[in-house]
């Protein structure tokens, strides 16, 4: 975490210094939403129920195993979704990009690869979501979208809005960028549908979900599968995720001993070089950007998202709503 981040948790004066920045930054996004809001930009409705899955904050929220469980959810409730990304990191040849089992994350991101693996139905990357999600109702007749990471997407008229936060960091500071952890104010809790809190406390109104950990999958070798407890010597966390701290924390939990923490930045392009050749334990995210060149001995811990049969009745009923 870098040294601004830091601050953006902890109580620093320093961080005042910045305030200036922050003003501009909230004129420009308050600019965008009156344009939104006096019609000069316009949100342009689908052919299908919207659900966007985002944050008011940036680094890691949960919000990709939040995406992964909805559409695991909505398949059995008989819907046919589809999924529609930013793909943040990628450069695809041409938007919308259709995801297969294969996709290079170089092309579409680690994310809506990681994703496409887990939820079983079409998925695209496209910057546009509005043309994203237009091109999954045509192409693939879906008859619901997801928005993964759309929040502040205004273009993309939705019907549901689920906010997904850090139960232990929750909003930070409370500031706006680049003072504080906030894409929006905290105003906008009180606009969506729902609010989905991962870990810790939730407060009223508010939903908690919990990462369930599976069990460890080779790298290199993904049939091969072994519990936490299977461990027989200490291992090297390695983590390029918006909050490390919480897949060493959760491996904590789960008593393995660990002789190193290796950190990179979010999203980072790892490379043959970057980890040792030794027992690593990784994310699910950053392994699928280690595949060509995993060692036998990586291994990644895939998490699943639970959530309340409660949240799950209030949202199935606002979807029939629609």
């Amino acid at each position: 975490m870098s040294w601004l981040e830091k601050r953006w948790y902890q109580p620093d004066v320093l961080i005042w210094l910045l305030l200036p920045l922050s003003l501009i930054f909230w004129l420009l996004s308050a600019t965008r939403r009156w344009l939104f809001r006096l019609g000069i930009k316009r949100s342009i409705k689908v052919a299908a129920p919207v659900i966007v899955v985002g944050n008011i904050s940036v680094g890691g929220n949960g919000k990709t195993p939040m995406v992964i469980r909805l559409c695991q959810l909505l398949k059995q409730q008989g819907f046919h979704p589809g999924v529609v990304s930013r793909g943040y990191g990628g450069k695809a040849p041409y938007y919308p990009y259709s995801l297969s089992m294969n996709s290079d994350p170089k092309l579409v991101g680690d994310e809506p690869v990681m994703m496409r693996h887990h939820i079983g139905c079409p998925m695209v990357v496209a910057p546009d979501r509005v043309r994203g999600a237009q091109y999954l109702i045509e192409q693939h007749k879906c008859n619901i979208i997801v928005c993964d990471d759309g929040l502040q997407h205004y273009r993309l008229a939705r019907d549901i809005e689920i906010l997904v936060m850090d139960g232990a960091r929750r909003n930070g500071n409370g500031h706006l960028l680049p003072m504080g952890p906030l894409r929006e104010g905290l105003w906008r809790m009180k606009t969506v549908d729902f609010v989905v809190v991962n870990g810790g406390v939730a407060q009223e109104g508010e939903y908690l979900m919990s990462l369930e950990p599976g069990q460890l999958v080779n790298v290199k070798y993904p049939s091969q599968t072994q519990s936490i407890s299977e461990l027989k010597r200490p291992a090297i966390a390695m983590a390029g995720i918006g909050n490390p701290e919480r897949f060493f924390k959760l491996l904590a939990t789960r008593q393995v001993k660990l002789k190193e923490r290796l950190v990179f930045a979010d999203h980072h392009p790892f490379k043959d070089g970057d980890i040792p050749d030794d027992l690593v334990l990784m994310t699910e995210k950053d392994a699928v950007k280690c595949r060509d060149f995993a060692k036998s001995q990586w291994w990644y811990l895939p998490v699943s998202a639970k959530l309340t049969e409660q949240f799950k009745q209030r949202l199935l009923e606002k979807i029939h709503g629609i």
